[in-house]
């Protein structure tokens, strides 16, 4: 009884900080500027970046540049599964369609807020990307950080979500590596 009362006192205190949260980053879309900048970031994040990216990899590396493209569109479509299936069961909703302080600054594809799907794609595809490729990580590293903010700042996304997408998306990141690692010994 004691600990059922511990662990909702603690579900409760995350989620009035993850409001809080929620709250402070999204006034930040009341200056235009900045709602402009990552509503320009939320949609080069729903995938024009990446898919620019996979074809300068290839561009720049021929053949060579087809695993690593392979590997981020394969454990990319794991990504979108497992983010569906968690969509669908937790049926989370946005923000901005539960508290009034929140606006909806962005577009959304679907109708539920955990997990967000740019973030969780975003670590995917900058993780294999700097696997392959770590001269990247300056490019992919600061573009998946700024997805991941935009989602909080245009109030489509808790800061809770965020973060459980970047968990997700560093686990399955790390099972590409993993195959890769492991197909390239039965290969040598």
């Amino acid at each position: 009884m004691l600990f059922r009362s511990f662990l909702k006192d603690s579900f409760k205190y995350l989620n009035r900080v993850d409001y809080s949260a929620c709250c402070y980053l999204n006034h930040l879309s009341r200056i235009t500027f900045i709602r402009l900048f990552f509503k320009a970031i939320s949609r080069l994040g729903d995938g024009v970046f990446w898919y620019c990216l996979m074809m300068f990899i290839i561009g720049i590396n021929g053949y060579q540049g087809i695993k690593p493209v392979l590997m981020m569109l394969i454990f990319g479509g794991m990504g979108s599964i497992i983010y569906k299936i968690l969509k669908n069961k937790i049926s989370r909703p946005r923000p901005y369609q539960v508290h009034q302080a929140i606006v909806n600054c962005g577009k959304i594809l679907d109708h539920f807020s955990f997990p967000s799907g740019h973030t969780l794609h975003a670590v995917i595809f900058s993780m294999i990307a700097m696997y392959y490729y770590p001269e990247l990580t300056f490019l992919v590293l600061p573009f998946t950080l700024l997805v991941a903010m935009s989602r909080v700042i245009l109030g489509i996304h808790y800061p809770t979500d965020v973060i459980v997408s970047v968990l997700i998306g560093l686990f399955i990141a790390d099972i590409a590596v993993s195959a890769d690692i492991i197909f390239s010994l039965g290969f040598n």
